[in-house]
């Protein structure tokens, strides 16, 4: 069997198990069974297979040509908006997505991990990482659609179309996911999230785009962006394409150091989260974080106290602590008692292990103490995918027949990430006093060393970031 289809079967095995351990109570009718298509839909889809060939298709403007900016309040609202429009069977779709992202982006953390991570720490989005690949779903078809889906984690069973992933529900569920993330009641009383996916298509002069597709991408990315340039300069194509996207959306992000020289398309996503933490301000004087025995970096530390959700593990030497960020948003803080145990607990947490944690959390009344962060990452999913073995998947022979009528040849497949953690009141003034109506704590917890962190979404599940900090940007 080749080296390939081992690997999909692994994982398919890998996600069965995985589903038996997260789900608890949970009962499925059928793995998945709201995501497949209908027999209905069947029928419609045979049709549009027949009308492939004829689909319209469109040139992308050249990168010269002027983009407006990007609205992230704008995006946040309609986020929230279709959340609160969501039906019983779409908030399902939602969690069966939210599942098979989250242990998407564990295996991909492992990877990127083993790879080297980036310098001071890491972030990586699972949902972003499941988007762009279902986005390549929703473009392909046989073999590169089956071989896609079961990467995704669901594997057809059979030749029916009603055991195949209907890729309009995936990425509509990624769409609920997105707004369950950013939703807010009336009384929530937290502040605003922002979360904002936007994907740059850029292509070699000549190739045309079909419009289904691009089109079926925004539940996924609100914003798509295709535009032309000349890609046979690797370093000149980068930096014209990271200069477009700082311009449009005003992010200080990680991009493309260079492109394959022989490609014709790059699928980049990027994300931008912003959370503010409730009741939490900044230290008015930096403090020293311990990155490791020898060295220590000084920071901005943010500080709040609050009932906060909390477990401490003596025998894994190990602690959780869960801060609201939304309504039903929370970050997740994990910290080794010492520094040295963070790679352990990493292979730990970033697996089912986390989920059982949270099971054990019970309120505390805690004055808490983090890095104020601003991290970034960036990594070529095409990179992943040879780590995972699977460097043909989206390759030169990779059926995408439904993304162009010509033979598309794929360069980086680039996710970047830009993630803000800040206070909502501002800096504490020098020596200020404890209000009176805040509670005294019971339990102090400093996260002065390095952690790791996770963006967690309750309705579905969703791990929407997981992360890690080794030394958080210094202060001259």
């Amino acid at each position: 069997m080749a080296p390939a289809t081992l690997g999909l079967k692994a994982t398919v095995l890998c996600l069965l198990t995985w589903v038996s351990l997260v789900a608890g109570d949970r009962i499925y009718v059928h793995p998945f069974h709201f995501l497949f298509y209908s027999k209905s839909s069947c029928e419609q889809l045979e049709k549009s297979n027949a009308e492939t060939a004829t689909e319209p298709t469109f040139a992308p403007t050249p990168i010269q040509a002027k983009a407006s900016p990007v609205d992230e309040e704008g995006l946040r609202d309609q986020l929230a908006l279709a959340a609160g429009k969501l039906e019983a069977e779409q908030k399902l779709q939602a969690a069966e997505v939210g599942m098979m992202a989250n242990f998407m982006g564990f295996r991909m953390y492992k990877m990127l991990s083993e790879a080297g991570g980036t310098p001071g720490g890491a972030v990586l989005s699972p949902t972003a990482v499941f988007g762009t690949l279902a986005s390549f779903y929703s473009g392909s078809v046989d073999p590169t659609a089956s071989q896609l889906q079961a990467f995704l984690g669901v594997p057809g069973q059979d030749q029916d179309c009603t055991s195949r992933l209907d890729g309009h529900k995936v990425l509509s569920a990624l769409q609920a996911l997105q707004g369950l993330l950013v939703a807010q009641g009336e009384a929530s009383g937290q502040p605003h999230l922002l979360l904002s996916t936007v994907v740059g298509l850029f292509t070699a002069p000549g190739l045309r785009l079909k419009q289904p597709f691009v089109k079926g991408l925004a539940p996924f990315a609100p914003v798509v962006l295709s535009r032309s340039l000349d890609l046979s300069s690797p370093e000149l194509a980068a930096e014209k394409i990271n200069r477009f996207m700082q311009a449009v959306t005003g992010w200080k992000m990680n991009g493309l150091a260079g492109v394959s020289g022989d490609s014709t398309m790059l699928f980049n996503t990027y994300v931008h989260f912003q959370g503010r933490m409730k009741g939490f301000s900044l230290l008015p004087e930096p403090q020293d974080f311990q990155v490791d025995n020898s060295t220590r970096v000084s920071v901005r530390m943010l500080s709040g106290t609050g009932t906060f959700q909390h477990w401490s593990d003596p025998q894994n030497n190990v602690s959780l602590t869960r801060v609201p960020v939304g309504e039903s948003a929370s970050l997740l803080l994990i910290q080794p008692r010492w520094a040295s145990d963070l790679d352990r607990v990493q292979a730990l947490a970033f697996h089912h292990d986390l989920f059982t944690w949270m099971k054990n959390l019970s309120p505390r009344t805690i004055r808490l103490t983090l890095p104020q962060l601003e991290l970034q990452g960036a990594y070529d999913l095409q990179a992943l995918l040879a780590q995972a073995k699977l460097p043909t998947l989206l390759g030169p022979q990779a059926a995408l027949d439904r993304i162009s009528d010509t033979d598309v040849r794929v360069g980086e497949v680039l996710n970047s990430v830009l993630f803000e953690l800040r206070g909502d009141e501002g800096e504490q003034p020098p020596e200020s006093a404890q209000p009176s109506d805040v509670p005294e704590a019971l339990e102090v917890v400093t996260l002065n060393s390095p952690f790791l962190f996770a963006v967690h979404e309750r309705d579905s599940g969703a791990l929407h970031f997981l992360g890690r900090v080794d030394s958080p940007p210094s202060v001259a």
